[in-house]
């Protein structure tokens, strides 16, 4: 081993023994010295990150924070699909009575009528006849000393009559206001009792005058009346005019 090779190596045994001793002495090695210049190398690369720690304990609740504002109010949702019908609840108790109410105003009744019969035999022709037996008059809209209905109330009216026939013939008529309206004629069957009769619907206006008369001669006045046959006149109120 000659020549420079061998010269080095030579220089390196002979320094490592003194390298050694020195660092024995000291606890690390002195950045000045040549041995320490000689050891130092280029810094390392860093390392990896390494893995995460467990979950720390939780931590205590903390005290409650107040009460934030009321938020906008949101738009209004669809309507919901009607729901099944409940079951029907039990029956209440029956309540106790109310207080009895103030009588109320009744309608008005418009009332309106006669009936009457003859007492004399073979009235005179040509006047009206004159029924005294009062069957009803209430209203006493049928004058009794003239024979004739006087009408007090508007409206529409029913009148009849039931004529006994005795002793000879009959001709009657019913007069409105001066006016024959209607006509009824029988003739007398000898050993005989006959009846003549007529009715009529006629509408009357207030004051308007209705009643029965014989007309012709006196051979035509066979209205008869007895203690076992009647002669009758009425009439009633149909309907008034509300007008």
């Amino acid at each position: 081993m000659r020549g420079p090779t061998g010269f080095l190596l030579c220089s390196l045994l002979l320094v490592t023994p003194h390298c050694t001793e020195v660092a024995a002495q000291d606890v690390g090695p002195d950045p000045k010295t040549p041995c320490a210049n000689w050891m130092g190398g280029a810094p390392g690369y860093p390392g990896h990150n390494g893995l995460p720690g467990r979950d720390g304990k939780d931590g205590k609740d903390g005290l409650k924070g107040e009460k934030g504002e009321e938020g906008m109010q949101g738009p209004k949702g669809d309507q919901g699909e009607i729901g099944v019908p409940g079951r029907e609840g039990p029956r209440g108790f029956p309540g106790y009575s109310g207080q009895k109410g103030e009588k109320g105003e009744g309608a008005f009744i418009y009332r309106s009528a006669f009936s009457v019969g003859l007492t004399e035999r073979a009235p005179h022709p040509n006047i009206p006849i004159r029924f005294s037996k009062i069957f009803y008059n209430e209203q006493n809209h049928y004058d009794v000393s003239t024979g004739k209905f006087v009408c007090s109330i508007p409206g529409t009216y029913y009148f009849a009559y039931h004529l006994t026939v005795y002793l000879t013939d009959v001709k009657v008529s019913l007069y409105k206001k001066d006016k024959a309206v209607i006509f009824t004629y029988d003739q007398f069957q000898k050993n005989n009792v006959d009846q003549a009769s007529g009715s009529i619907l006629l509408h009357l206006s207030t004051g308007d005058k209705v009643w029965l008369q014989v007309y012709g001669e006196d051979d035509n006045n066979g209205v008869y009346a007895d203690n076992v046959n009647d002669s009758t006149f009425m009439g009633f109120l149909l309907y008034p005019d509300l007008d």
